[in-house]
């Protein structure tokens, strides 16, 4: 193989993976205006969903909000019905936070055509490409989780940040 052809495989292969990346935003939009929430509100939807029972404090960690903008997002979640919050039983200060049934079938409705259909496509590759394509995957999520942070650690120092229309980007 040419360095040319390798390099047109890496640039398209790259190509591929920002547009996934679009196409999962516009999906996780899609279903926010579907559920009636915000971004922030279904990325913690997201959490809870895949982690199951977690503490106010893990949800706030997972998410990379502040314990205040936590609470924001779980009160709104807790108005839509979608959040449960509990004292723990052995620390009464602590704050325990789940779904509750209305959400666990909002998030399969949504979610789930998705899941069924991508594992079907999934099926059409050997054991070997489901590692692969497995390695991949956490390869490029870390990559991505690296790189989140290293912007929110310098972020100070770069002041706000601007879209490209000129507005101050924000977190709805």
């Amino acid at each position: 193989m040419s360095n040319k052809s390798h390099d047109e495989l890496l640039d398209a292969v790259s190509r591929a993976v920002a547009e996934l990346q679009t196409a999962t935003d516009q999906m996780d939009e899609a279903v926010a205006l579907r559920l009636g929430i915000n971004r922030t509100d279904l990325r913690c939807l997201g959490l809870l969903f895949a982690r199951g029972l977690l503490s106010a404090g893990q949800l706030a960690a997972a998410s990379g909000l502040s314990p205040g903008a936590a609470t924001t997002a779980l009160d709104r979640l807790e108005r839509a019905g979608y959040a449960l919050r509990t004292r723990g039983a052995q620390d009464r200060r602590s704050i325990l936070v789940e779904l509750t049934p209305l959400a666990r079938q909002r998030i399969e409705e949504v979610y789930g055509p998705v899941g069924t259909e991508g594992r079907q496509l999934l099926e059409r590759y050997t054991d070997e490409e489901l590692r692969f394509l497995s390695a991949f995957l956490r390869d490029g999520r870390a990559l991505q989780v690296k790189h989140a942070a290293l912007l929110r650690d310098g972020a100070s120092s770069l002041g706000a940040s601007s879209s490209a229309d000129g507005e101050t980007a924000r977190e709805d």
